[in-house]
């Protein structure tokens, strides 16, 4: 895994993580973070920032195979 990104880091890019989560879990974990961020002074427990850390890893690494696999 790399690096923690910060909270804004991860929320920027999670709409792009709902549109491509794999499970129904996955999905249901993003849209609950969804709702939960727009909760004033929201913060994601460390359990949830690690989880939301390793979706949108996931999500650069397929895009990362995607331009891959093009060339």
């Amino acid at each position: 895994m790399g690096h923690l990104r910060s909270v804004d880091e991860l929320l920027w890019s999670w709409t792009s993580v709902i549109a491509t989560a794999r499970t129904d879990w996955e999905r249901g974990f993003a849209l609950s973070i969804a709702r939960a961020s727009k909760r004033r002074g929201w913060q994601p427990t460390p359990k949830q920032h690690l989880l939301m850390n390793r979706m949108v890893d996931a999500l650069f690494a397929s895009n990362t195979e995607l331009i891959e696999d093009d060339e």
